[in-house]
């Protein structure tokens, strides 16, 4: 039986994504040996998208093959709470189909995704 997902995020200084994780996200973790941190981070669901697509006259594609978002109740609110703790956005909030959206640096790494959605989110029923 499957008990959980574990998502990988690759990191030209884990260190410093460790640190963010730890200290600005506040997820709490354990340390597998020597600095080796592995966060929990609560329920999770999983999407799967097409690597093209048309949707109302709009077409694109994209050559990822996985993505790592983190979703929140309040956008508003959990970007000034992690803007205080240090935390940085790039680019505006986006208005998106399925939710607010906004993109979270992550130091050492690259940005992933924070959203607050439009539907009730599984993950969470």
């Amino acid at each position: 039986m499957i008990t959980a997902a574990h998502t990988l995020i690759y990191a030209d200084d884990p260190a410093a994504a460790r640190a963010f994780f730890r200290d600005v996200l506040e997820f709490p973790s354990v340390d597998t040996g020597g600095g080796w941190l592995i966060f929990k981070t609560g329920p999770s669901e999983l999407g799967v998208h097409p690597s093209s697509w048309e949707w109302e006259g709009k077409g694109g594609s994209t050559e990822q093959l996985f993505e790592v978002s983190l979703i929140c109740d309040d956008l508003e609110k959990t970007m000034a709470d992690l803007s205080a703790r240090g935390a940085e956005f790039v680019g505006d909030v986006v208005d998106e189909e399925y939710g607010m959206t906004v993109q979270l640096k992550v130091p050492g790494a690259r940005q992933m995704m924070l959203y607050q959605p439009k539907y009730e989110p599984p993950a969470l029923s």
